[in-house]
């Protein structure tokens, strides 16, 4: 069979937790001919023994270090969008993005963060594309805050929300019902062990360790659902596939290195902009099954705090800013760029840091300028091919 999924995994550390989805896989009868895993990491790191792992594994694969990254852009005409993907930034997962839209054969992306593991009991990678292709009836999720928390079913329990929940949004009156459901776009499988919570949160879970104490088991997590039209939800990129047409309403925001010190919210905006998105075109973002077993690394919870606070206002007001933008839209580009421009035109001076509004709507129009160019490259290169 071709390789049609590509695998994008930010590492400079665990790579080697690749080794456990290749085996879940094995197990489960997935075949792995279909993969091509695309390591995205640093210059400083073991680049060489990533490969040899890939190669050990036999997975088709290519590691990119940020000299690598800076010779692709080059061997594809995209060297002036270069800044567009931040170095040493968990958004550096836009590469990924850029890497399939280049090379056509891939009709599904796959994000996996490396403190993760696959739960033994998922095929994983059966089970996130056998989500893409659903169609039928399924838990639809809405709330008086017009978010939906991603962890509702037990949360009477455990009393968690997931990162990047605005906290205006929080002490929510959850309904849900039924809806049917022909066109998923997007599939995100939630979290064993480690939830995935900001600093405040953890902070308030009595860790200062950056993990939090309370923790989810596979217990929390009864059915998967869809959060109904008109509402939002968080969307993790560490364990998520999705279908190739998204791609221009799914750049992972330019977090960490800007001049207002905004970290932390890049796949959590890529989600808001990608709901509003489906929203208009009638698509559905899948949500559940299959986890993973989410290990994150102590770290101090003060430094994600740092990371984070710089955007905590602008998190409580993005969706409102976009929510009614792009209605006449009839593709996930042109939502995209109705909603980078409200964000580049707008004037966001009410809130602290509110010109990073206004770089991130100019990014967003330069990320469909750069996914043009890659386009009209690889007719170029079909036409001398023919």
């Amino acid at each position: 069979m071709s390789q049609d999924v590509c695998v994008v995994v930010p590492t400079i550390r665990e790579y080697e937790c690749m080794r456990s989805y290749f085996e879940n896989a094995r197990e489960h009868g997935f075949d792995l001919s279909r993969l091509h895993v695309v390591l995205v990491t640093e210059d400083f790191c073991e680049t060489e023994k990533m490969k040899a792992m890939l190669a050990d594994e036999g997975v088709s694969g290519e590691v990119f270090d940020g000299t690598r990254r800076e010779e692709w852009y080059e061997d594809h005409g995209i060297a002036e969008y270069g800044h567009l993907v931040p170095a040493a930034s968990h958004a550096e997962t836009s590469f990924g993005l850029l890497y399939m839209w280049a090379n056509d054969r891939f009709e599904y992306g796959f994000f996996i963060d490396d403190d993760t593991l696959p739960e033994p009991e998922d095929d994983f990678f059966g089970r996130h594309l056998e989500n893409l292709a659903f169609e039928g009836t399924i838990e639809s999720v809405s709330s008086d805050e017009q978010w939906v928390n991603v962890l509702y079913q037990r949360a009477d329990e455990h009393g968690l929300y997931p990162r990047g929940y605005p906290y205006a949004a929080m002490d929510e009156t959850v309904e849900t019902g039924r809806t049917h459901v022909d066109d998923v776009v997007a599939s995100q499988g939630l979290w064993t062990n480690v939830p995935d919570l900001d600093a405040v949160r953890i902070l308030m879970d009595g860790d200062l360790q950056g993990q939090a104490q309370t923790r989810t088991t596979r217990s929390d997590f009864t059915g998967d659902f869809v959060a109904a039209e008109g509402n939002y939800l968080t969307v993790c990129s560490m364990n998520l596939a999705f279908e190739r047409e998204i791609i221009p309403a799914f750049y992972q925001l330019p977090m960490d290195d800007n001049e207002w010190d905004v970290g932390r919210f890049d796949d959590i905006w890529s989600g808001v902009f990608l709901k509003r998105a489906c929203d208009v075109l009638g698509k559905s973002i899948y949500n559940g099954f299959p986890l993973c077993e989410h290990n994150k690394a102590p770290r101090s919870t003060f430094d994600d705090l740092q990371n984070e606070v710089a955007g905590l206002e602008l998190n409580e007001h993005l969706f409102e800013i976009v929510d009614d933008v792009g209605a006449d839209a009839d593709t996930f580009a042109g939502v995209f760029e109705a909603m980078g421009r409200e964000l580049a035109g707008g004037s966001h001076e009410e809130y602290n840091n509110g010109a990073f509004f206004t770089s991130v709507g100019e990014c967003m129009l330069e990320w469909l300028e750069c996914l043009n160019a890659l386009d009209a490259r690889r007719r170029v290169v079909a036409a001398a091919d023919d």
